[in-house]
Formats: C-alpha cells, sequence, structure tokens
C-alpha cells in the first residue's frame, strides 16, 4: 500500500503487535510486557476497553457471573480491584482511566490511540508488518513484529492476510452440535445499543425525536423486558444486525438501533405506567456493542461439546464457564414472549480453552485473542464474554512473550514450550482446570509454621475456592506466617495471593454492580450507594526477615494493600522470612483494615 507523501509515517519494531484495546487485547498487551517482550498496542478509539469502555458500557461478565468459585483472576481481578477501591460510585470517567493507566503506564509498551489498521504486509505465510491511520495527527503508524494479536473484535488481519476464519452458524453435519442448524447460514448474533436512566426528586418529560420509531404497546415492542425496578436491566434486547452483514452494514444498524432506542425510552415513559414518571434519559451509546462477525480458524475448533462436556486439554491456557447465551439473529424483531429470541443453556464447571484455538492455522505468527477465536457459533455463544475473553488475552500475550523469548512461532511454542508458558500463567495467578500449581523448591525444602493454626494451605497449589474446597490458611491479623531455613539462603523474593472475595459475598453495597458499571438503571436510592470493597482482604501487612545473628527486620511493609495478588522482590540472605498480616486499632475508629480481622490467605511462598 502506497501512502500519500504529504502525511508523516511513524515506523515502530516490537516483538509483539497487538491490534485492538479492548478487555482482550489490553490484557493480551499487558500480559506479553510484564513477560519482558516489546509490545504496540494498536487501537480505533480514543478510550481502551472496548464493549466495557464509556462508549458501550457494557459490565464485565464471566463464568464466576454464572459458577459459583470462577470468577477470574490474574490481571483480570487486578483490574477489578483497582476499579472497586478508587471508583466507588463506578463512574466510567474513572473507570476509562483506569484501563488507560493500565496500558499507557505499563512499560514496554506503546499505546496507539485513534489509530485504524488498514493494510498488513506479507511475506509467504507470515505477516511482516501492519499499517494504520491515526486520525488525531494525521499520520500513518507502520509496525513490524514477530507476532501478531488480533484482538479487533472483527477480525481485521483475516481480510488483509488471507488467514482462515468463518462466519455464521454451522450445520448440525460440521461438529455434530445439538444446536447446529440443518443447513449452515452466514446469520450471527446481532449488535445492541444501551441506554441509561435516573430517577430525579421531581416529573421529567420526555419528546422523542420525530424519527424514532413509536411502540404504543408492549405488542409493538414484541413484549421485550423494560422493568426499570428489575435488578441488573438493561437493553441488550435492542438489538439488530444479525441477518444482516455485521461488519458492512454496521452505520445502517446503527441507525435503526437508535430509532428503537429512542422509541423504547417514549413507550417507557409516555405509552402506559411503568414508574418512570421522574426518570430521565441520561446516556444513549451511539457506538453499537457487537457481539460476533468473523471468528478464526485455528488449528483446534472449540464446540458445544468442549463447552458442555469440559474435557480437560494438555495445552490449557484459559477456561469459559458462561452459559450458552445465544442470541438468535432477528434480534428486536423476535418476540420475546417465553424467551424465544434467546437460546440459552447454563453449565455447571469451567470447560478448558486450549492454546491451539488461539492461534491462525494457516498465517504462522498469526494469535487472536477476543470474541474472534476459533470456535464453532455455539461455543461461541459462551466465549465471546469479557471475562472469558480477557483470561484468553493473559494467555495469549504469555504465549506470544514467551514464544518471541525462544524464537519460536505460535505453533511451535505450543507443542515444546506449553508447560513453560502454563507455569507463567499460574504464576501469574491465572486459574486453569485441571491444573495445580507447582510451589518453589525453596518453599518445599523450608520449615513453614505459623503462630497461629495450620498453614499447610499455603503451599497446595491452588489459590482459590474451588470444587467444595476452600485451599486457603486461616489466621489471625498479628500473627506471623513464617520459613525457616537450615542455612543462609539467597531469597529473590516472596509471592502472596490474599482472599478478594471473588464470589463477592462479603463485600457492601449492591451485590449486582459490584465489577465494571452498575444497572442501566439509576434509582434515587443509587445516590447514596457505593459499591464497596471485599472486607476479607489484607490491607496492612509486612514482611520481616532474620538476618545471620537472628536479629529480625522489616524490608517491606505496606499499609494499603488493594489486591489479591502481589509479588515483592528480596534479593537477599536470610535465615527465616516471615508474613506478619496487621490490624492497627484506634479508637476513632474500629480498625484500619477492610472489614475484617480474620487473615485468610490462598499463597504465601518465598522463591
Amino acid at each position: 500500500m502506497k501512502t500519500p507523501q504529504n502525511l508523516k509515517t511513524r515506523v515502530h519494531e516490537v516483538d509483539i503487535c497487538v491490534i485492538g484495546g479492548g478487555i482482550g487485547g489490553m490484557l493480551t498487551a499487558i500480559s506479553a510486557a510484564r513477560h519482558g517482550a516489546r509490545v504496540a498496542l494498536m487501537h480505533d478509539r480514543p478510550v481502551l476497553g472496548g464493549n466495557a469502555s464509556s462508549e458501550i458500557r457494557m459490565w464485565i461478565s464471566g463464568a464466576g457471573t454464572r459458577v459459583r468459585d470462577l470468577q477470574e483472576t490474574g490481571i483480570m481481578e487486578e483490574l477489578q480491584l483497582e476499579n472497586m477501591y478508587r471508583n466507588p460510585k463506578r463512574n466510567f470517567s474513572i473507570w476509562d482511566s483506569i484501563l488507560y493507566e493500565m496500558v499507557r503506564f505499563e512499560p514496554n509498551i506503546e499505546l496507539i490511540l485513534n489509530c485504524t489498521c488498514n493494510a498488513a504486509k506479507t511475506q509467504g505465510s507470515a505477516i511482516k508488518s501492519v499499517t494504520g491511520f491515526q486520525l488525531t495527527t494525521y499520520t500513518w503508524h507502520e509496525v513490524s513484529a514477530k507476532i501478531f494479536v488480533d484482538s479487533s473484535g472483527d477480525s481485521i488481519l483475516a481480510p488483509l492476510t488471507g488467514a482462515a476464519y468463518t462466519v455464521g452458524r454451522e450445520a448440525k453435519s460440521e461438529y455434530g452440535e445439538e444446536f447446529g442448524l440443518d443447513t449452515a447460514d452466514r446469520h450471527t448474533m446481532g449488535m445492541s445499543i444501551l441506554l441509561q436512566c435516573r430517577e430525579t426528586d421531581s416529573p421529567v418529560s420526555y419528546t422523542p425525536p420525530a424519527w424514532a420509531y413509536d411502540f404504543p404497546t408492549d405488542d409493538a415492542m414484541n413484549n421485550k423486558p423494560h422493568n426499570i425496578y428489575a435488578i441488573n436491566t438493561n437493553f441488550y434486547w435492542i438489538e439488530l444486525g444479525g441477518m444482516q452483514n455485521s461488519i458492512d452494514d454496521t452505520e445502517e444498524i446503527r441507525d435503526e438501533l437508535l430509532k428503537i432506542a429512542f422509541g423504547v425510552w417514549d413507550h417507557i415513559k409516555n405509552h402506559g405506567d411503568h414508574g418512570a414518571e421522574n426518570w430521565e434519559l441520561e446516556w444513549v451509546g451511539f457506538l453499537p456493542g457487537k457481539r460476533e462477525s468473523r471468528r478464526y480458524v485455528g488449528d483446534y475448533v472449540l464446540t458445544q461439546h468442549d463447552v458442555e462436556n469440559c474435557p480437560r486439554f494438555a495445552d490449557t491456557v484459559a477456561y469459559g464457564g458462561w452459559q450458552i447465551d445465544n442470541h438468535l439473529p432477528g434480534g428486536f424483531h423476535m418476540d420475546a414472549k417465553g424467551g424465544k429470541h434467546l437460546q440459552k443453556r447454563r453449565l455447571s464447571e469451567p470447560y478448558s480453552i486450549p492454546l491451539r484455538a488461539l492461534y491462525s492455522k494457516n498465517i504462522d505468527n498469526l494469535m487472536f485473542a477476543g470474541r474472534n477465536i476459533s470456535a464453532s457459533h455455539i461455543a461461541f455463544s459462551s466465549t465471546r464474554v469479557m471475562g472469558t475473553i480477557g483470561v484468553i488475552g493473559q494467555a495469549v500475550g504469555t504465549a506470544a512473550a514467551i514464544a518471541v523469548r525462544h524464537q519460536l512461532l505460535p505453533r511451535d511454542a505450543a507443542k515444546t514450550k506449553i508447560a513453560e508458558i502454563q507455569k507463567a500463567l499460574m504464576d501469574d495467578d491465572c486459574f486453569l482446570p485441571g491444573f495445580c500449581r507447582e510451589p518453589s523448591s525453596l518453599a518445599q525444602a523450608a520449615v513453614l509454621t505459623a503462630d497461629y493454626g495450620d498453614p499447610s494451605a499455603l503451599l497446595n497449589g491452588m489459590d482459590r475456592r474451588i470444587w467444595g474446597n476452600d485451599n486457603g490458611y486461616f489466621g489471625k491479623t498479628n500473627k506471623a506466617i513464617t520459613y525457616t531455613f537450615d542455612s543462609y539462603t539467597q531469597i529473590n523474593g516472596v509471592r502472596l495471593v490474599f482472599d478478594s472475595d471473588l464470589d463477592r459475598e462479603y463485600t457492601d453495597g449492591n451485590p449486582d454492580a459490584l465489577h465494571t458499571s452498575s444497572s442501566m438503571f439509576f434509582p434515587k436510592s443509587y445516590n447514596n450507594t457505593s459499591f464497596g470493597f471485599p472486607k476479607c482482604l489484607i490491607k496492612h501487612y509486612k514482611i520481616e526477615v532474620m538476618d545471620n545473628l537472628g536479629q529480625w527486620s522489616t524490608k517491606i511493609e505496606v499499609f494499603d494493600n488493594h489486591q489479591r495478588f502481589i509479588v515483592h522482590e528480596l534479593n537477599m540472605m536470610a535465615k527465616a522470612v516471615r508474613l506478619i498480616p496487621l490490624s492497627t486499632y484506634h479508637s476513632e475508629r474500629k480498625t484500619e483494615d477492610y472489614g475484617s480481622s480474620t487473615a485468610h490467605i490462598f499463597n504465601f511462598e518465598i522463591f
């Protein structure tokens, strides 16, 4: 492709180039950078987060939303806790800033916002570079890399490189899926526009635009659910595009969705008693949230059998657990009575996602992390949610960085370095069904004791409650847990995993609004609602080291911890190392912790 001579071109040479800055692309870039790779993240919007950003405002759902004990950890939980701690009212501007901060200030990442990827250079079956146009600076950005990761959602690198992909719904004969069709088609799930509304102290009138659709009755609105006082009401059903081309027709679909959206609010305000007299329309999304378009084809295609029967793949790098949640292509035009516009089936346990489903079968250095992974339409209806996409992103970023480190292509890394990839993911607090993390040899060789209780669970390799087992150590604040060595020993660092209440059982506030955002509807009571923070998380702790003379000294003290997973570097010699969770009492206030004097810890490990 030739670029106009009167416009600038910036050239970037990195190890890994990520296209798309939604949740999947963000976590791909962050994890790759943290594992030492030089990363460029090219994103076509001014804000990060994709469907979770302020432009669309869908909250992050995942396996833990539907199946107990399966909340996603790793970078995903780091992000959620940061938002819960700093953004108690779930303000979307603050949320956008947290997403921006996590990428922009991560060493090893070049963030290229407002830049649309529109060209690629290939050589044989490999991508050499991609080019995007940055609208804000009228600058072309050309990025050369060893591995490219497409997290664009619409799989832009597929048409630009010839990577194999598929669109639509498969026939039963393709994979033998129960929910497959008699005859395959190219229909997809649609895209939605969301609304936010707020209750005020006095009546608020509403006059719809002349171009909005008129829905005088519930039947005219196809009986879609619209009780503004229902928990987690949102307008997912303002959905179109499944019967059209979900890429080529996006502008036309958006126009129709806006007519429906303003017409729906007119129905709620002006047609029948919906209890909405004092409610006002606060926000309308003008960028539709897209569910489905192109899906890449990898060495493995995940199917309905995999998400329901949960086989354990040798190359497992991520997991899902959201229900089969297939929005039928008719979208808004389908009657909602009896849920006929949806095809659902709940899952009872997590399913594994293999690395073979996350790289291209015919483009050697192309990986993908998003709603575009190698999956059938039915399996995709579960994998598409952002919590699952996030752990896929961390897996892809980690695998790509390890491949670059060993000068391997993704397929070769999947074959020869899968144990290293899985270890890195589990070390970084990612859960892999069917796998157990191996504690460090140094921790296993030391003598582990506690001033209170039995600390042995700290080294069982499972850093969460799962399958009926707590897997944690219950101690008390101000009571030490100690590693003692036979001799003066080199200690490189300490790994900690605290209980952050993954099921959000002991967190104040609205239990259905603890993550990215809250309900689309804000009653007046929400004005006094803070959405809470996990009471059980340890806020204040210190790490002490014993020297060769038997003297203890504090090397690390953290007063304001708000994360579950922490790694501290020590790089020193020691006879013993101990962790002391602290709770400091004052006469003016009960305690400095988040509300619990119990120290529930999944891992305290020296390495």
